[in-house]
């Protein structure tokens, strides 16, 4: 017998939303979802060529948000079609498939790549949404991170570390901008079934040893995701701030020296 799970829905209508990274995974499922909840929504992403189209109602901004430049355009971009920007969320990031080895056999270009992106670019975006959201005393920023950022393994030796910069740079700026009705939040998946994991699954034993390692045994869905930055970002969460969500089926609380369980016989 299925029990009643219980429901929660959003009203954005009015709001105004820049999403970065937002053309596939978790960014798209952000997108989406904002639209359904009446928000105007604009996406960052360095690629909208090679994905189905969004909706066309969402601001495509091309732009690498490790270009200060790019971000300051993207913020301008939204402000001049919309008005403003009431939420910004920082999500994208690069995790290549190469960039799984210790940190001697890094290269610079790789390293450079990875913080480039996935560190400066929250910031150089943070700053310019900053100065939009100061001149109206209020608005949110939250920061996409990980569970990698709490809990390591071997071959991260870049992503990880940054991801838990990432959660670092939230709650600093929730503290910096508390007294000017700015919230400051991070939402840190687990393993989320994205474009960037499935590139990567055989660096990560497979689908089914991955999925093996959270509690709940499953990998998870970006619009999981999605559903956590709604809530984090609404008026219910209003004392909320300078603090991380983990959505991560559990993997934080198991740590890695626990037992997995057995893995199910074909």
């Amino acid at each position: 017998m299925t029990r009643p799970a219980g429901s929660v829905s959003y009203d954005n209508s009015g709001r105004i939303v820049l999403v970065t990274g937002g053309a596939r995974g978790i960014g798209r499922a952000i997108c989406e979802q904002w639209l359904r909840t009446g928000a105007s929504v604009a996406c960052m992403d360095r690629d909208f060529k090679s994905v189905d189209a969004l909706p066309e109602s969402i601001l495509q901004i091309c732009g690498d948000t490790s270009s200060d430049e790019d971000c300051q355009r993207a913020v301008a971009d939204t402000v001049d079609r919309f008005g403003t920007v009431d939420v910004l969320v920082n999500n994208a990031a690069v995790q290549p498939r190469d960039s799984y080895v210790p940190i001697h056999d890094y290269t610079v270009e790789l390293w450079n790549r990875i913080t480039s992106v996935n560190l400066s670019g929250y910031a150089f975006m943070a700053r310019h949404a900053l100065k939009v959201m100061l001149a109206q005393e209020s608005g949110v920023i939250c920061n996409i991170c990980s569970a990698q950022g709490h809990r390591t393994a071997r071959e991260v030796a870049a992503y990880g570390p940054i991801k838990a910069a990432n959660i670092l740079q939230a709650k600093q700026w929730g503290v910096e901008y508390a007294r000017h009705g700015i919230r400051v939040v991070s939402v840190s998946p687990g393993a989320i079934l994205t474009p960037m994991v499935q590139a990567t699954l055989d660096a990560q034993g497979g689908a089914a040893a991955l999925a093996n390692r959270a509690p709940v045994g499953r990998i998870g869905q970006p619009e999981e995701i999605a559903a956590a930055t709604l809530w984090m970002c609404s008026s219910a969460a209003s004392f909320v701030t300078a603090t991380d969500l983990l959505v991560d089926g559990g993997i934080d609380a198991l740590a890695a020296f626990a037992d997995p369980w057995p893995l199910p016989e074909n």
